[in-house]
C-alpha cells in the first residue's frame, strides 16, 4: 500500500510504502489476472494424471464404483445399516461424489507446491494458483462420476428431489470451499514439514469414517450430533443427499455449524498461506 503526502504541491512528494492489511493483503485479484494460467494448470493436471494409463479417464469412474461395491457388501448386506429408504448403491455413491473431490484436494493440493518447486523458485506468479488448480482439476472427475450417479438413479428408479435440486450448486460450492481450505493449510505446511505426505493416508482414512459416506448421519445419537457437525464434510455429504435424494433434515443447526467450520478453515487457510508465501522459495 502506497501513500503520498500532499502538504505542499511545490515540494517533492514523500512516498510511504506500507504492507497491506486485512483482505487487501490476500491479493485475490491476482487470480483474475492470472485466470489463463489457472486454466492451463487445471488442464495440465488432468492430462498428467491420466497420461500413459490404460483406462484413461475411466479411472474417475472405477475408483468410486469399486468403493461403492465394497461399501454395499459390508454396510448394506452384512451390517444392514439404514439408508432412509434409498437403495444403498445410490445412497453411498451420492456421498462419494463430494468425498472424491475432497480427497483430490487432500492428495494433489497438499503436494502442489512441492511438485512444482521449479516454478516456485524460478518465476513469479501467485502461488495460490497451484492448490486452487488442484482442486478444480478434481471437478473433472466429479463431472464424470456424476454421470454414473444418474445411471444408478435411473437403474434403481430413484426419483431426484426436484424441488430441492436447485440447492445442489450451493453444496458443491461448499465442498469446493472446504476442499480448498484444507488444501491451502496442508500445501503451506508441506513446504516446511514433509510429514504431511506420511500423514495423508491416515488422515484420509480417518476422515472417511468420521464422515457419513458409508452410513447415514441418523445412526449418530442426538447427543453427539452437534459435535459430529464440527466435521465440515459431514455437512457437505448430508447436504448432497438432501439436495439430490430429499433425505435427512436439510438446513438444520448441524448443517450451519458445518458451514461455519468450512468458512473458518477456508479463510484461515487463505491468511496462513499468504503469510507463509514469502518463505516458499527459500524453504522448498
Amino acid at each position: 500500500m502506497t501513500q503520498i503526502s500532499k502538504t505542499n504541491p511545490h515540494e517533492p512528494h514523500t512516498v510511504y510504502i506500507k504492507p497491506s492489511k486485512g483482505l487487501a493483503a490476500l491479493n485475490l485479484s491476482d487470480l483474475l489476472r492470472y485466470r489463463e494460467l489457472i486454466f492451463f494448470m487445471v488442464w495440465r493436471d488432468v492430462k498428467v494424471k491420466y497420461k500413459q494409463t490404460l483406462l484413461g479417464m475411466a479411472w474417475a469412474v472405477v475408483q468410486p464404483v469399486m468403493t461403492m461395491l465394497v461399501f454395499t457388501f459390508l454396510f448394506d448386506r452384512v451390517a444392514k445399516l439404514p439408508t432412509e429408504g434409498v437403495p444403498y448403491p445410490v445412497f453411498s455413491f451420492t456421498a462419494l461424489l463430494p468425498w472424491g473431490l475432497f480427497v483430490t484436494a487432500l492428495n494433489q493440493g497438499s503436494r502442489s507446491l512441492v511438485a512444482h518447486q521449479n516454478m516456485v523458485t524460478k518465476i513469479y506468479f501467485p502461488r495460490l494458483i497451484l492448490p486452487t488448480a488442484s482442486v478444480f482439476a478434481g471437478m473433472v472427475d466429479f463431472a464424470i462420476a456424476f454421470v454414473i450417479l444418474v445411471i444408478l438413479m435411473f437403474y434403481y428408479q430413484v426419483t431426484p428431489a426436484w424441488n430441492l435440486i436447485w440447492t445442489l450448486p450451493l453444496f458443491l460450492l461448499l465442498a469446493i470451499i472446504t476442499a480448498l481450505g484444507v488444501a491451502l493449510w496442508l500445501s503451506a505446511i508441506n513446504v516446511q514439514y514433509r510429514d504431511v505426505n506420511q500423514a495423508l493416508p491416515f488422515l484420509t482414512q480417518f476422515w472417511l469414517f468420521a464422515t457419513p459416506v458409508a452410513y447415514s448421519a441418523s445412526v449418530i445419537s442426538d447427543r453427539w450430533q452437534l459435535l459430529y457437525s464440527l466435521n465440515p464434510m459431514a455437512g457437505v455429504v448430508n447436504g448432497f443427499r438432501w439436495a439430490l435424494l430429499g433425505t435427512g433434515n436439510g438446513p438444520d443447526a448441524a448443517l450451519w455449524v458445518s458451514v461455519g467450520i468450512s468458512i473458518l478453515i477456508f479463510v484461515s487457510g487463505l491468511f496462513y498461506f499468504k503469510s507463509m508465501e514469502k518463505t516458499f522459495a527459500d524453504t522448498i
